[in-house]
Parts: structure tokens; sequence; C-alpha cells
């Protein structure tokens, strides 16, 4: 595709959500049209389907159909955001994509990392971003960064977020030329200027 897709992950509290836009500003800031997106939730199908899967009070699905639920919003997602803007050669910059269920859903649920890959294979039609930047930081400094009452995914235990955190890691380790892990314990500066070296190395000033 004529376009760069970036997508930023790592567990709660890492950062992703600004990082992401502050890599959307500085991005247009240098002329290219960016489109900064997340999951789940970015597209009109997909905020009743957040809905569901992150309001505590809300009735909690089983865990494979958590999973089958993310896979609709990003199949949903792709269809109406991600590939309209790659086909016109835009960046798409999103919070969050395939990396997130497969440590949430295929370690953290225990339902299996290929499962899961596999199922978000289906939903994306293949479509992997160009970089995946992954914001490292251990659970408990990350969910000490929190305000506001946990959604779901928030108030799991801490083995929980242990087995998310080691998940994202083991996924950077197996594709080290699509992915950049960034200590996001560091300060901003520090982060954001990983980040952009890593995002120069796809042609993007």
């Amino acid at each position: 595709m004529p376009g760069t897709f970036i997508a930023f992950e790592g567990g709660e509290g890492a950062g992703k959500s600004s990082r992401c836009r502050a890599l959307a500003r500085r991005l247009r800031a240098t002329g290219h049209e960016v489109i900064l997106t997340h999951e789940p939730g970015d597209t009109a199908v997909g905020r009743r389907i957040r809905a569901m899967l992150l309001d505590a009070g809300a009735a909690e699905p089983s865990a494979r159909g958590e999973a089958l639920l993310y896979a609709a919003d990003r199949a949903e997602h792709v269809a109406a955001v991600v590939r309209p803007a790659l086909d016109r050669g835009a960046v798409v910059v999103t919070d969050r994509y395939v990396d997130s269920s497969i440590a949430y859903q295929g370690v953290g649920r225990g339902l299996g990392a290929e499962a899961v890959a596999e199922l978000s294979r289906f939903a994306t039609g293949g479509l992997l971003p160009d970089l995946t930047v992954v914001l490292d930081v251990p659970p408990g400094v990350g969910r000490g960064r929190l305000t506001g009452p946990a959604d779901r995914l928030e108030a799991e235990p801490a083995e929980f977020h242990a087995r998310v955190r080691q998940a994202f890691l083991d996924q950077a380790a197996r594709a080290p030329d699509r992915y950049v892990v960034v200590d996001a314990t560091l300060p901003i500066e520090h982060v954001d200027a990983a980040i952009i070296d890593a995002v120069k190395e796809l042609g993007l000033s």
C-alpha cells in the first residue's frame, strides 16, 4: 500500500495515547497526512462493541467472546478507517492493534497466542503494521499512572498484567525488523527520540 502503518502497543499506563498524539503532531508538521486512530471503538460499530468490552458494570463476555468482539471491532476498524487511509497514501497511527489481542486474550486469558493471531489475520485480511512501537513499563508502574475508575482489563490482577507485558516483549523479539521496544519509564524526551529514530527508518521525517 502507498501509505505507512504504525501501531503503538503496551500495557496499561504505558503512555500509548500521548505518544501517538505526539508522533501525529510531528508528522503533520512535516507535511504528512496522518490518521490518528485507536482500538477498540473508532468506528460506529466499534463504539458499541467497546461498551460491551470495557464497561465494568456491563455483563461480562466469556474469554472467547471477548476475543471475538475485539476481532469484530478490528475488522470494522481496518475496513472503515485503516485501509482507506493507507490506500490514499496517508500515515496511519493506531493506539493498539493485533498485538494487544494476542497479549491480552491469547496470553493473558490463556486462549493461545496463535489461535488469537489467526483470528486477527482473518479480521484484518492479514494487514500488519510497517512498524510496531512497544512502550514497555512494569505493570506496577504503569497501573500507578492511571487515574479514574478502572475498566475491566485494567482491573485484572498483577499476574495477568505481567503475562501481558511478557507477551508484548516476546512478539517483538520474534520480529525485530518490524518492532521497536522503548523503555517507557524514561523521560518523555528520550521516549520520543527513540520513536522518531524508528520512524525515520521507514523514510518518514
